[in-house]
């Protein structure tokens, strides 16, 4: 019993191994695809000098994995999920090297930029659902949150790491050898699971013999009948809308009161927030009660969010951005957490996919409308002879992008609010109690 025992544990700190060697990559292609989508906002938005010019790249990253990430959960569910990683990365390298080449020939126009982030985006619909089904597949629930705190870390890259790397590479090199630097780190990412995928030899995946409709209805099925579950991601949504007006209209606030490279520099250090928390997560875990910690956490963001909005002080401005930034570890951890222990591991993927798509439809819902909201109501009225100058002024102060500010304030308190309706709800604080639906490690790597 003691050497099966020391066994299983040597086996699970070999699959913890393996999944940090995942991560690293993912880490690399993070920082890449960051590289991109600062410098090619930045560039945009100086093009044309408009909030919407700036949002439509964002429209451009999030709606294709939107629409097509109940199909890549399910694939995920079907085949080798390290197979369906390998394959997203190395498709997204096309549509960067479109932009490249367009870059090359001269006079690239907006529309071949958002068609190459577009198609680039496709591919991650096949990516994303199969890295956190294979999380499930790889640890045992246990680990589940210092493993989210890691791949939060590591997607804090692309907000910590990134913008300071563009800031200084764009006054070194051109724009188009930026996406070159992303295809690389696409490759190095893909290359990683490659080896693991060889090293790690077959595996044993329920062969479904109904088809693609069945499947969509069975995850909808698991999805919706854990009425907790449904609460949250139904709430996580709502808040995505209000955090989606935030990553959309963030820069275009910042470069209103700062240089380029300033605003690198103070992205950079808002996103530290995140590496902070998440390194707090991942070396420590994160202990029970984690209904409370969303509440206490999403309320707390909320009230820094709306600190966004106060002040023209680049610090102030800083701080408060670094703050909010340092709660989110913990609002994803929980909400993670809560829903990967109710759900069936066999079925993660789709429905994985399923929740990435409704709690996403908010976010795409806030990139639909920020940039109208802020070029044709919020900011006209708070310009100096704006109909809320004289009142919501004093709050904001007016000028130039001060209807964003306004923006930020109001979405702040709504966040706050929702975390009020998190610690009322019976249903989500029921997920707490439930044993996970696969507590133990998937041995579905087997040695070739």
């Amino acid at each position: 019993m003691t050497d099966e025992s020391e066994k299983m544990t040597a086996e699970q700190k070999n699959l913890y191994s393996r999944f940090l060697f995942i991560w690293f990559g993912q880490f690399i292609s993070v920082i890449g695809t960051g590289l991109t989508v600062f410098s090619l906002g930045v560039y945009v938005y100086q093009q044309t000098n408009t909030a919407s010019s700036y949002v439509f790249i964002l429209m451009c990253v999030f709606l294709p994995p939107f629409l097509l990430k109940p199909y890549g959960g399910i694939l995920a569910d079907r085949y080798d999920r390290r197979l369906m990683m390998i394959l997203g990365d190395l498709g997204a390298t096309l549509g960067l090297l479109f932009i490249f080449f367009m870059m090359l020939k001269g006079n690239i126009q907006l529309w071949q930029i958002y068609l190459g982030i577009a198609t680039s985006s496709v591919f991650s619909a096949f990516q994303e659902p199969a890295y956190k089904a294979l999380i499930t597949d790889l640890l045992p629930e246990a680990q589940y949150a210092r493993a989210s705190g890691l791949v939060q870390l590591a997607s804090s890259a692309q907000y910590l790491i990134s913008p300071f790397l563009a800031g200084i590479l764009l006054t070194i090199i051109d724009i188009k050898f930026i996406f070159l630097i992303d295809t690389t780190t696409l490759l190095i990412s893909s290359s990683i699971v490659i080896w693991i995928r060889n090293i790690s030899g077959k595996v044993k995946i329920d062969q479904h013999k109904q088809n693609i409709i069945a499947d969509l209805k069975e995850g909808m099925k698991e999805f919706s009948n854990n009425r907790g579950v449904f609460n949250l991601v139904i709430i996580t949504m709502i808040t995505l809308f209000f955090v989606g007006l935030l990553q959309s209209l963030f820069i275009p606030l910042l470069l209103s009161l700062t240089t380029v490279k300033t605003v690198g520099i103070s992205q950079s250090i808002c996103a530290s927030g995140i590496l902070i928390g998440s390194l707090f997560i991942g070396v420590f875990g994160s202990k029970n009660k984690y209904v409370k910690t969303l509440s206490i956490s999403l309320f707390l963001s909320g009230i820094f969010f709306a600190n966004l909005g106060l002040s023209k002080n680049i610090i102030f401005v800083t701080l408060a951005g670094f703050m909010f930034f340092a709660t989110l570890p913990f609002i994803n951890t929980s909400i993670e957490v809560l829903i990967r222990k109710n759900i069936d591991n066999r079925k993660q993927g789709r429905v994985w996919s399923l929740i990435s798509m409704i709690t996403y439809l908010g976010s795409i819902m806030a990139f639909a409308v920020a940039g109208f909201l802020a070029d044709k109501i919020f900011n006209p009225l708070l310009e100096v002879d704006g109909l809320l100058a004289e009142t919501a002024g004093f709050i904001t102060g007016t000028g130039e992008n001060r209807g964003i500010a306004l923006m930020f304030i109001i979405s702040g308190l709504m966040i706050s609010m929702i975390a009020l309706l998190i610690w009322q709800n019976e249903k989500i604080k029921r997920l707490e109690y439930v044993e996970s639906q696969d507590s133990g490690i998937d041995l579905s790597f087997q040695p070739g």
